[in-house]
């Protein structure tokens, strides 16, 4: 397992390392440059021990630790899926800080059985020296069962969460959203539903809510006292609809265009903000201190493109560099983001709601 620095100014930022635009490995090369610029550790997506192997080959030279995100498939019920987590675990131990899994869907109805499971698994990374297996909110379970899961396990010595921020809020807005509203998803609404007009002081109070929640769950999730991995990324119920194409992983700055005006405005911005940012990575530090928290930056392309500038000698084989504009546009948004979160750890800033 590779250990966080002692004595780093604030808890490591990571941000998603991989290629996501089709190119070859200059694309890497690209975003390893990109990271070490920004002092970001990398958070790899791998399919494989042989994909992971690979993608470390172009891990950031920074001081900070690694961790690779295993593929959503993984059913920890399926007993070749527990191998391969297995398997990911003792090829990267002495490379990767920690794996992250998603947690399992239907896991409320058999959660004897999915602690029995996770307990054995921990049993063997302590036994092999194995790293941390962070268990991501990703399929939208009540928060109440995630949090009282980590409660129940809180003793297990290798196994903690990876709170998905992300995936917290678009799940609750769903719901305060649904209560005035039952049968009506709100995250099928767009800018052509000839109701939507109508439907935005309800959505919006529900976005505004969400917030306040997702930080009761946070410091639930803290007082435990265990390690956290975070999932960084802001969305908005609309920007399903819009050009980002999903309901999260959007960038803290983003704005979601709306096709009439809302309260004087043709846009929106993402449930979160920066200001929403600051008060999950402040209480996070508060509860639980910077050796028990990671930060990944998980925020999507978004479009655009970015010219190359000093990189453009990574791409002398390319006759066209549209793809390679693309990946540095990307990049650049998860610098401004990395960032972002680092100057909120180091200097506490007060940020205005935007």
């Amino acid at each position: 397992m590779t250990d966080i620095p002692e004595g780093h100014p604030c808890p490591p930022v990571l941000g998603l390392f991989q290629k996501r635009i089709e190119g070859d490995d200059a694309l890497l090369r690209l975003a390893k440059l990109r990271f070490e610029e920004a002092g970001l550790g990398a958070e790899f997506h791998a399919g494989t021990t042989d994909e992971l192997d690979h993608l470390l080959g172009f891990r950031p030279a920074t001081p900070l630790p690694s961790v690779a995100h295993l593929p959503r498939w993984i059913d920890i019920f399926d007993n070749n899926h527990r191998q391969l987590i297995m398997e990911f675990a003792q090829s990267s131990k002495d490379r990767i800080f920690g794996l992250v899994v998603h947690d399992q869907e239907g896991a409320d109805s058999r959660m004897d059985d999915y602690i029995s499971l996770l307990r054995g698994i921990d049993s063997w990374l302590q036994e092999t020296g194995g790293p941390f297996i962070f268990i991501e909110y990703a399929h939208g379970l009540d928060p109440d069962v995630f949090c009282n899961l980590f409660e129940k396990i809180q003793d297990l010595d290798r196994i903690s969460c990876c709170v998905d921020i992300g995936h917290l809020a678009i799940r609750q807005v769903r719901e305060v959203f649904g209560r005035s509203h039952p049968g009506l998803d709100v995250c099928s609404l767009g800018p052509d539903t000839p109701e939507l007009p109508h439907l935005m002081d309800d959505l919006q109070a529900a976005a505004h809510a969400v917030p306040a929640m997702a930080l009761e769950v946070i410091a639930r999730l803290c007082h435990i006292g265990k390690r956290i991995h975070f999932h960084l990324h802001d969305g908005h119920p609309l920007s399903t609809a819009s050009p980002f194409g999903v309901s999260d992983h959007l960038s803290f700055s983003a704005r979601i265009p709306l096709p009439f005006a809302y309260r004087g405005r043709y846009s929106l911005g993402p449930i979160f903000g920066p200001a929403g940012l600051a008060e999950i990575v402040r209480l996070s530090l508060r509860l639980l201190g910077s050796e028990k928290v990671t930060f990944s930056i998980e925020v999507h392309p978004e479009g655009g493109s970015l010219p190359l500038g000093e990189a453009s000698n990574l791409f002398r084989r390319w006759t066209d560099r549209g793809n390679a504009e693309r990946m540095n546009h990307w990049l650049r948004l998860l610098q401004e983001n990395g960032r972002l979160v680092q100057k909120i750890c180091k200097e506490g800033t007060t940020l205005e709601t935007a």
